[in-house]
């Protein structure tokens, strides 16, 4: 059964990582998608592979530090399919530099695409959502919003920002039917799977790195239409490892 069947879904980072595999995954679904990211060829072969799956793609290369594209885009989408039912606000980066030395110029291009690029993501995406009927806003986070490593200030508070930003949404877009929720990974391998060692492994919990598919399945899960009594809820999926204490030798 391909529950989501027509729905048109929104992807921002979609030209590779987790942003493509939750791409081809509502394509198998059934899913029409709209993908969005900054990389011409990663895009076009995302879009190839939606295709295969007999789904259609709309492919556009959008920079999400300047608001213009974003308005445009969402536009560009609603004129394309009619609607948008679910948005995936995927796209992110960092910048690692010591505290000393981290530029506002490099702090605001983290938080920029970071956080107010989901912000003007769901608040134009919501606006074509209202009109049909409500839909599903997912915020990738990180679990870097709840513990970090050195020198990744502005990365943290960007996903910090984002867990507070999904529940704000949430409230504010629950009378127009619009479920808001944040997906927080941990330690998921984009590349050779194959290159990870035992101990990599190990130090999980759940005894092993995670995979783009556990966050593309996370995704199936928080915009089931069933799941409407779901939003403002952040979903870590990391293995284990926040809940791990770990002790000095």
């Amino acid at each position: 059964m391909q529950l989501y069947k027509n729905k048109v879904v929104l992807i921002t980072g979609a030209a590779s990582g987790i942003g493509k595999t939750v791409a081809l995954t509502y394509a198998q679904q059934g899913a029409n998608l709209v993908i969005w990211d900054r990389d011409d060829e990663g895009l076009a072969d995302t879009q190839k592979q939606i295709q295969q799956t007999g789904s259609t793609a709309l492919s556009l290369k959008i920079d999400l530090t300047n608001p213009d594209e974003i308005v445009t885009g969402i536009k560009t989408a609603a004129e394309k399919f009619g609607r948008v039912d679910i948005l995936i606000n995927n796209a992110g980066l960092g910048k690692s530099a010591s505290v000393y030395d981290l530029s506002v110029d490099d702090w605001d291009y983290v938080i920029n695409t970071n956080l107010r690029g989901t912000f003007l993501c769901s608040r134009e995406a919501a606006r074509i959502m209202k009109m049909n009927n409500g839909g599903f806003i997912i915020n990738i986070a990180s679990t870097r919003a709840l513990m970090s490593e050195p020198d990744t200030e502005a990365y943290a508070a960007s996903k910090g920002g984002i867990l507070a930003l999904t529940h704000a949404l949430a409230i504010s877009l629950g009378p127009d039917h619009i479920m808001v929720n944040a997906i927080s990974p941990g330690w998921i391998q984009t590349g050779d799977y194959s290159n990870l060692s035992r101990t990599d492994h190990q130090q999980h919990p759940a005894g092993r790195v995670g995979k783009t598919d556990d966050i593309a399945r996370a995704c199936l899960y928080l915009t089931n239409p069933e799941n409407d009594f779901i939003t403002g809820t952040n979903l870590v999926i990391d293995g284990g490892m926040t809940r791990k204490m770990i002790y000095a030798e």
